[in-house]
């Protein structure tokens, strides 16, 4: 790979427009990246940057346009194509089978003759170092970290013979500590003559990783910056169109008195496993208390266990000193206690996804109707508020929202929480892959209920939010609490170590 050109684009889109039905998704977009570069990719939610990355990986193909491979146009008709191209994408929700090892999954699906055991896992090895990849090619993907699997999709496209990397959301869900190796892998590429895209909403990893950035606004190709000649605000303002304030507010609430009591805490996962064990906090009237953790410390189970999902299997969950253990979800949420999760399957946690806003809002109400006729008027009118106060994007509150784009889904989500007028609020990932725009509206809504005098648990994936944003942050790590810290006086690398395994103590003395 050391070898290639580092001067000629890896790949140059030209003009490159799909359309769905009377959707322009993208609007003669141009995109060019070189190879030894990193090319961060930026645009609010539904500007068209997925769209445009899967006809660059052969799932979509071009309704216009040329796509150009070192210089000579060409067709992506499928994922074969695009991998005899040199073209690798990393997804952000992996593609691996669980229970086969690193070396079988990085081999699965490829062509010809495959090399003996001991020389394909020299093989493997071998491109593991020359890209300063840490990797066991025994070890079962069930016994990796999310960091560990995201190596082993790495691996595969390198393997396969990639030169041109895609990586959609790569940070979601590391740690700090994981998010500066992945970086450090990504710059060893670049200087093997990769040519990298990273799709990321993270302005600061933009500012820290990338040579240049390319901005999408409504399916159209806005401009092309070189990073170190500009800012976190002069990229917004390229995304939105107009400016935006980039400041997270954390008003103070008067009287934040203890609401929600967790006591000792166990709850098992499905398949028999420790889910979370002995945890213990409370959570205060009018205030944001964040959660930290990489992905499946046990934010599942806390969300789960206290909106009455799953049982508890020890300890006790108060709310205003009533024990929540063995009582139904709808009676927990006719005591005020709504919760908004968003799963990596938004459409797999309360909402139904033939239906419109208006039946998915009735879905939480209906229940409450007196009388044997459903009331839609006020349902109907709670939909067309969310959708100005939220700018959700749809036609119709009447269309199914499996028709909506992840993000407005999102909105719909948590919209629909808020409305309902809880006392407490379990909110978990409630800004997962939505735009800057987007997530800040969210921010102000949750710091509205706050003043409000509404409990918000906030679970969340980036530090910088949690940090700027909540009051208290709980970090777990494997279903346990490592600590319990002021946000106003804690660090990212604090919580992080935390996020890692460390506890508050060692932690919080630490240099």
């Amino acid at each position: 790979m050391s070898d290639t050109n580092t001067e000629r684009p890896a790949i140059a889109c030209k003009g490159i427009t799909k359309v769905f039905g009377t959707v322009v998704a993208n609007d003669s977009v141009d995109l060019q990246v070189k190879y030894g570069e990193i090319l961060a990719l930026l645009g609010e939610n539904g500007s068209g940057k997925t769209t445009l990355m899967n006809m660059l990986s052969g799932i979509y193909h071009p309704d216009g346009g040329q796509i150009l491979i070192d210089g000579k146009e060409v067709v992506i008709s499928s994922p074969i194509d695009a991998d005899a191209l040199g073209i690798g994408m990393i997804h952000q929700h992996f593609k691996l089978v669980e229970v086969q090892s690193a070396m079988e999954n990085i081999v699965l699906g490829t062509k010809g003759k495959l090399p003996k055991t001991k020389q394909l896992r020299r093989d493997i090895l071998a491109i593991s170092e020359k890209f300063g990849l840490e990797i066991n090619p025994d070890q079962k993907i069930y016994e990796m970290s999310v960091s560990e699997k995201q190596t082993v999709e790495i691996l595969k496209v390198l393997y396969r013979g990639a030169r041109i990397l895609i990586l959609d959301e790569p940070t979601a869900v590391l740690t700090p500590q994981e998010t500066q190796k992945l970086f450090a892998i990504l710059r060893k590429m670049r200087e093997e003559g990769a040519a990298v895209i990273i799709i990321t909403h993270k302005l600061n990893e933009v500012m820290e990783i990338s040579d240049r950035v390319t901005i999408l606004r409504k399916g159209k190709s806005i401009d092309t910056v070189i990073t170190k000649e500009t800012s976190p605000q002069k990229l917004t303002e390229l995304m939105v169109g107009h400016e935006v304030t980039l400041e997270i507010r954390r008003p103070e609430y008067e009287d934040p008195s203890d609401l929600l009591h967790v006591f000792h805490l166990k709850v098992d996962k499905p398949d028999g496993s420790a889910g979370l064990k002995d945890v213990n906090f409370v959570l205060k009237r009018g205030e944001i208390l964040g959660v930290a953790g990489v992905a499946g410390s046990g934010q599942k189970e806390l969300c789960e266990s206290i909106a009455g999902l799953i049982p508890v299997k020890e300890g006790a969950i108060l709310y205003e000193k009533k024990d929540l253990k063995g009582k139904t979800p709808n009676e927990i949420i006719n005591m005020g206690i709504h919760m908004s999760f968003v799963p990596e399957d938004r459409l797999g946690m309360g909402l139904v996804a033939s239906m419109g806003m208006v039946d998915n809002m009735l879905l939480k109400s209906y229940k409450n109707t007196k009388g044997p006729f459903v009331r839609r008027k006020p349902a109907r009118k709670m939909a067309k508020e969310l959708v100005k106060k939220l700018d959700i994007k749809t036609p119709s509150v009447d269309m199914p929202v499996r028709m909506m784009s992840g993000g407005n889904v999102q909105k719909v989500l948590l919209g629909r929480e808020i409305e309902s007028r809880p006392n407490v609020l379990i909110t978990a990932y409630p800004v997962r892959g939505l735009d800057i725009n987007s997530s800040y509206t969210i921010y102000d809504l949750l710091n509205q209920q706050k003043q409000k005098g509404v409990a918000v648990m906030f679970i969340g994936e980036d530090l910088d939010v949690l940090l700027a944003l909540s009051d208290r942050i709980m970090v777990l790590c494997h279903g346990e609490v490592t600590g319990i810290v002021d946000a106003k006086q804690a660090t990212k690398e604090q919580i992080g170590l935390m996020m890692a395994g460390a506890g508050e103590r060692e932690v919080m003395g630490h240099e």
